[in-house]
């Protein structure tokens, strides 16, 4: 370009009167008003629209703020920069300064989540592992240090470029609430909202101290491993259920487990071990007593005095390191048909000298199936 062509872009240039910006994308925070030489005239007309804030920096210090409206560049509204640049008694050459337009609107439907899994302590289940993710809203309420504090010298600047560093952010802030609610894990999923709403209590300081408003913060989905989900569903149902009515419930697909099982003779002892508790179980739900044809079998027929009825033994047995009894006999198959106990299970009775195997116990071999009659002797 030939030295005309210069002074005819100076002075094009120079004589720009009016200092606007109209953003045609929908992901910029900041732009910066570009002109030759940074050079503003003297009286020119500032447009900033609403949604926007005009901010006028001077040599790397923030000076005049602007909200919308129509304004005349002069000393009278340029105070702050009229301090900097020292005019005592108004200008009238073009002024140096840099002019940024920040977009004051809301910026909807961000995206967060955690990147690795939070682990968490719970009383029940242990160590477990959680992952989040949701939505957020934010916008810019302090123009002057969100462009001193983040923007920096960048032209033109997104939401891309601050996003990142409010998802690192939320995902670390997100951690330590999680980590101090101390709540049953069932209930991170089943409280979102009020989750929600704590934690954009705790970020919202630190949002503000970058110029930045955190307006919506939600949390769309706590996950966790399906193994443990499923023990969570398991854990739930015990609680509700009546723990009776879940023996019965197990022994019968015990025993729908042992007909379909072909292993030989002690999957079949162990098959009518269960049919004869079920058989118990069910007569007691319809109504009958076990005990009761016995007992009107043993009627007296003459004036003779019956016996004393026979005192009914009572065991006590070990599972899960603790101890637990008494029980009856049938009590005793039941558990033993649902599991909760096996072969080796330690159990004591009333005259015995030291808990015991049930493998060991003679009344309680029956269990174990395999009660089959030795061969005939061959002749």
């Amino acid at each position: 370009m030939d030295i005309f062509g210069k002074i005819k872009e100076k002075l094009s240039n120079e004589f720009i009167d009016i200092v606007e910006w109209l953003d045609y994308t929908d992901d910029t925070i900041a732009h910066r008003f570009e002109r030759y030489q940074n050079e503003i005239k003297n009286g020119a007309k500032l447009i900033v629209r609403e949604g926007q804030t005009a901010v006028f920096i001077n040599e790397g210090q923030l000076a005049d703020v602007f909200g919308p409206g129509t304004y005349d560049l002069t000393t009278k509204n340029l105070p702050i920069l009229a301090t900097l640049k020292g005019w005592k008694y108004g200008f009238n050459s073009p002024f140096k300064a840099e002019v940024y337009f920040v977009n004051t609107h809301l910026f909807t439907d961000e995206k967060w989540g955690t990147k690795s899994p939070i682990t968490l302590s719970d009383d029940r289940f242990g160590l477990v592992e959680i992952r989040a993710f949701g939505t957020y809203a934010f916008k810019i309420s302090d123009a002057g240090k969100f462009i001193k504090d983040i923007v920096g010298t960048d032209s033109n600047f997104t939401n891309f470029e601050i996003n990142e560093h409010l998802k690192s952010l939320i995902a670390t802030r997100f951690t330590n609430t999680v980590g101090q609610a101390n709540l049953p894990i069932e209930l991170y999923a089943a409280n979102t909202t009020e989750l929600s709403d704590t934690c954009r209590e705790v970020m919202s300081p630190e949002f503000e101290s970058v110029g930045i408003s955190l307006e919506k913060f939600y949390i769309e989905n706590v996950s966790m491993p399906e193994d443990l989900k499923k023990e969570i569903f398991e854990y739930s149902r015990i609680d509700k259920l009546d723990l009776d009515k879940l023996t019965k419930f197990k022994t019968a697909k015990a025993i729908e487990a042992a007909a379909q099982n072909e292993g030989g003779t002690a999957g079949a002892g162990m098959g009518m071990g269960m049919g004869f508790v079920l058989a118990q179980q069910m007569g007691g739900m319809m109504g009958g007593n076990t005990q009761a044809a016995p007992q009107q079998a043993a009627q007296p027929t003459g004036g003779a005095v019956p016996p004393p009825m026979p005192t009914q033994t009572m065991y006590y047995y070990a599972s899960n390191g603790a101890q637990h009894g008494p029980v009856t006999f049938e009590q005793m198959q039941s558990l033993f048909a649902s599991r909760t106990i096996n072969r080796d299970s330690l159990v004591w009775k009333q005259g015995m000298s030291a808990w015991t195997a049930l493998k060991e116990v003679e009344e309680l071999k029956s269990f174990l199936g395999g009660n089959t009659p030795p061969p005939l002797p061959s002749e």
